[in-house]
């Protein structure tokens, strides 16, 4: 393993023993008592969310990506997921409050506690704590929360597949053939 490797995946260790993994099983309830599901983020974190989007739509979620041309209007009882590393992405904002002003809930992962969207999530999944994310040379503009989220994600697709009792052949059945 090269030293950046490791300083990565030690990097990335710390910033989950530091995370309330619970939060894992409340924001899988949330995705299985809502109606649709729309998921996104700006930059970085979008290209994460859609990671996770994908996976839900492999166990059978009725899942959109904000933004998109065909994204159905969000109404009462879905479910709006969003990415932001600080909680308070400008272009992101309208989102909160359309779905806040239609009776839609919403989760916001940060690696802020307290944040804009914070204010109005009903879950709030913050990586990390406030002291996670010093400046660190070799993991430049927000790649430990980025990566940090991604692995959270992916752990909660894994907690998911268990208790569903998913199996990789009914996932892969779902996975796009367009491709």
């Amino acid at each position: 393993m090269s030293s950046s490797q490791k300083l990565i995946l030690d990097k990335l260790t710390s910033i989950l023993s530091e995370t309330d993994n619970s939060k894992s099983a409340e924001l899988l309830k949330m995705v299985e008592g809502a109606g649709r599901t729309f998921v996104g983020g700006a930059g970085r974190s979008l290209l994460v969310s859609r990671f996770f989007a994908m996976r839900l739509v492999h166990a059978g979620y009725n899942v959109s990506m904000i933004g998109e041309v065909v994204t159905p209007s969000i109404k009462a009882g879905d479910l709006l997921l969003l990415v932001s590393g600080s909680g308070g992405t400008e272009t992101l904002l309208p989102f909160v409050k359309k779905a806040k002003l239609v009776g839609a809930k919403l989760v916001v992962i940060s690696m802020k506690k307290s944040s804009p969207m914070a204010e109005a999530a009903d879950l709030t999944i913050q990586i990390g704590n406030d002291n996670s994310f010093p400046l660190t040379h070799g993991m430049p503009m927000g790649s430990q929360f980025e990566l940090s989220t991604l692995i959270f994600l992916e752990a909660a697709i894994a907690d998911l597949i268990f208790a569903k009792g998913l199996t990789e052949e009914g996932m892969r059945a779902i996975h796009a053939n367009l491709e």
